[in-house]
């Protein structure tokens, strides 16, 4: 009897273990470590995100000197806990890069270069000469320089824009037509790295992603192939042989 089962299983089992040993099973429970995120480097972007976030000359919460645009950037030079040390903006026809410092808690540092980190933003201010004898062509009645924006400054109720004329900072009052497009490369970021999460099949450059290894429906065909004909191949095999129809003429 071992011997018949022996022979009659021998084939199942091997094509099973066949069968099992193509199937790459991903594991129920991964168990990762928990690792703190890793600090911003030298290099790195923040976008500003939060109002009032003041460009300071020192890191002293007095010494703001102006208001940095929403929705742009500033590159990380050197971090701390509670002032990171900073620039904004880059040395151009109209523009110089500064170095200071912003409020850590307020940057909201991000993995990728922006295509447009800074606002480039140059207007021209008028200045109206009143002291000035008009009938005399020589005097200038009115003066018109060209600044480059660097960001807002309030006091009071008045708002003042520090801005770069030449090769001097200084504040001159902001011009009511002064308005500047926001910057969109954040939140096309957010959006797709939520598109991303609805839809799983898709990357975050739009491909789908290759699967690596899982059960194909053949392979599960298999499985239940199997599962249903080993249970009926025993009940055959095991089945007790018949006996041979009684003899009337035995005693």
């Amino acid at each position: 009897m071992k011997k018949r089962l022996a022979r009659a299983f021998a084939p199942i089992l091997l094509l099973v273990y066949f069968c099992l040993g193509s199937l790459s099973f991903a594991p129920l429970f991964t168990l990762t470590s928990v690792a703190e995120a890793p600090l911003p480097k030298s290099g790195d972007y923040a976008c500003i995100l939060q109002d009032e976030t003041y460009f300071y000359a020192v890191p002293e919460e007095k010494r703001g000197l102006f208001l940095l645009p929403k929705t742009y950037y500033v590159q990380l030079v050197e971090y701390g806990e509670s002032y990171c040390k900073v620039d904004y903006l880059c040395d151009d026809t109209h523009t110089k890069k500064l170095t200071g410092y912003a409020r850590t808690e307020q940057l909201t540092f991000v993995d990728y270069v922006p295509v447009r980190p800074y606002l480039c933003y140059v207007f021209d201010v008028k200045y109206q000469i009143q002291e000035t004898d008009k009938t005399d062509s020589s005097f200038l009645t009115q003066l018109t320089v060209t600044c480059a924006y660097y960001g807002d400054y309030n006091v009071g109720s008045e708002t003042y824009c520090y801005v770069l004329r030449g090769e001097e900072f200084g504040y001159v009052p902001k011009p009511s037509s002064l308005q500047y497009e926001e910057n969109t490369e954040y939140a096309d970021y957010i959006r797709t790295m939520e598109e991303t999460k609805s839809d799983p099949t898709q990357s975050a450059d739009g491909e789908t992603p290759k699967k690596e290894g899982g059960i194909s429906p053949l392979q599960i065909g298999i499985l239940v192939a199997l599962c249903l004909l080993v249970p009926i191949l025993a009940a055959l095999i095991l089945k007790p042989p018949r006996r041979p129809p009684y003899d009337k003429g035995d005693p």
